[in-house]
């Protein structure tokens, strides 16, 4: 009996997920329809808990403003602190200013400066990762937890093993991420598990100015496009 009751519990969950297969293409096709129309733009990412007033909410809005300024829009994760910044320098300067929202039990709710017609909300978290990746033409990583480490790493990942095309990844702010590069370097690096040449896909820098350089020097280079 006991077994039984165990694999009824099981089919149940396979039975679940099978339909959960169709929410996630829902989630898919409304993201591509959306995205792919709202041309080129650059994601911010970095921590949700940053008050407005701190200086890095006033520096990410002025990153954002900086972006739109130079003809892209700006896509953020659509919650409060530096995402908020983002979407409000996008928004004052009057350019595009895109919210990828997620149902999260604390920390998110969606920010008052996303365009209303540019506001996605997501069940899925990898759907919504698919999405940065795909249409963002740079990333802007402010200082930020978990979860902003995980974006940056999954780019740089994706980028290292050729799943997507290059672009800039640019964490702002030398006295919160220098830490981590100097692990990157003196353990990552000196073990042999990156080569030289990855780091090359992270710029490190504190304006801006900076940022629209690196951005406008690699796509005198390059074509803005979808990234794979």
């Amino acid at each position: 009996m006991h077994r039984e009751s165990k694999n009824k519990g099981w089919n149940e969950i396979k039975t679940n997920d099978s339909w959960a297969i169709f929410k996630i293409m829902g989630e898919f096709v409304s993201g591509y329809e959306k995205l792919s129309k709202i041309g080129p733009c650059v994601s911010i990412f970095g921590s949700a808990r940053t008050k407005p007033g701190h200086k890095f909410y006033k520096l990410a809005e002025e990153v954002a403003t900086k972006i739109v300024d130079h003809g892209y829009g700006v896509i953020t994760g659509g919650g409060p602190g530096i995402m908020e910044a983002g979407n409000k320098g996008a928004h004052i300067a009057g350019g595009t200013s895109v919210g990828l929202n997620i149902e999260l039990p604390f920390e998110q709710h969606d920010n008052p400066y996303i365009d209303s017609d540019k506001s996605l909300d997501f069940d899925y978290f990898f759907v919504r990762k698919v999405m940065f990746v795909k249409y963002s033409q740079g990333f802007v990583v402010m200082p930020g937890g978990f979860g902003t480490l995980d974006e940056l790493f999954e780019a740089i990942t994706l980028i290292q093993t050729h799943k997507i095309e290059v672009f800039p990844i640019i964490l702002v702010g030398t006295e919160f991420w220098g830490g981590l590069m100097d692990w990157v370097k003196s353990t990552l690096l000196d073990a042999g598990n990156i080569s030289e040449k990855d780091l090359d896909l992270i710029h490190l820098v504190d304006t801006g100015d900076e940022v629209i350089e690196i951005l406008n020097d690699f796509y005198k280079e390059y074509d803005l496009s979808p990234n794979f």
